[in-house]
């Protein structure tokens, strides 16, 4: 299958990029900077460019639409709210208009669980960029799969984390490994290859955790840190410690049934892992993806 992804030199891209050629698909990668690697065929352009747009969709079969400002760009204050509503919103807007144009049959949006905060640009980007999926799926031939991940920056963008145990601070709390959004991604070209879906559907993307439902909803009742070391060892606990992360934080997980039921998604990446790679790796980390 003939594959775009838009912002297909960022992050996910790039994986998404090398695992599609891999397995037979050819894929072309919008975006305004060049790739790092060389899987794919670059085009470089911005999903604002709407000319740009109509002449890449002549060339797929199915779009990933990746391409956003994400939540760091407002934390760190370097976006605001009308880089937000020109490239989120105005963007899948583009995005979704040509790909209707072009009589393409399959999207996959990538959203985030923001869209709980929307008191927050990003987050109200989201909302609108779903709302927009959502009409096309109503109004044209178009199977519409949205996919919320969680916050996804891998620890290799050195833009977004100075080292591993920068990003381990963030991960600790329950997030998703970008190779986990990789894999829901990729479920979900396969489901759209062979299904074609009545209504547009939204599924979110967690990652794995060692806590059960009952660890969360007893957590540390029997003192601080006790919910970890039951799960985890002494060692694993003085681990955590060394590097500042806290044993007696509780992770946040979020319902992933649905995504499971559909995709058959099964994410890999814990707090396990985690301490697996502080103790083998430690400041520097694992090799990059």
């Amino acid at each position: 299958m003939r594959i775009l992804l838009t912002g297909g030199s960022g992050d996910l891209g790039s994986i998404l990029s090398r695992r599609l050629t891999e397995q037979g698909d050819s894929v072309l990668r919008l975006d305004i900077r060049p790739p790092k690697d060389s899987y794919g065929t670059h085009v470089t352009g911005s999903i604002l460019d709407r000319p740009l747009l109509t002449d890449v969709m002549d060339r797929v079969d199915c779009v990933v639409h990746i391409a956003a400002w994400h939540g760091i760009h407002e934390f760190r204050q370097q976006k605001d709210a009308y880089d937000f509503w020109d490239v989120n919103v105005t963007g899948t807007f583009n995005v979704l208009e040509a790909t209707a144009r072009a009589n393409i049959s399959r999207l996959i949006f990538i959203s985030s669980t923001s869209v709980d905060e929307p008191q927050t640009n990003y987050g109200q980007s989201k909302i609108l960029g779903e709302a927009i999926a959502a009409s096309y799926s109503q109004r044209y031939p178009l199977s519409v799969l949205t996919l919320r991940p969680r916050a996804f920056i891998p620890y290799w963008n050195t833009d977004a984390y100075s080292n591993f145990v920068e990003w381990a601070h963030w991960f600790w709390g329950g997030a998703v490994h970008i190779r986990d959004v990789a894999q829901g991604v990729m479920k979900g070209i396969d489901l759209l290859r062979s299904t074609r879906l009545e209504q547009h559907l939204v599924l979110t993307l967690d990652g794995a955790y060692e806590f059960t439902d009952d660890d969360l909803q007893d957590w540390d009742s029997d003192g601080e840190g006790a919910t970890f070391l039951r799960r985890y060892s002494q060692q694993d606990y003085d681990l955590a410690v060394h590097y500042g992360l806290n044993p007696a934080r509780k992770p946040e997980k979020w319902d992933i049934s649905e995504t499971r039921r559909w995709l058959n998604y099964a994410p890999t990446y814990s707090l396990r892992n985690l301490l697996n790679e502080l103790a083998q790796y430690g400041l520097a980390g694992p090799p990059p993806e």
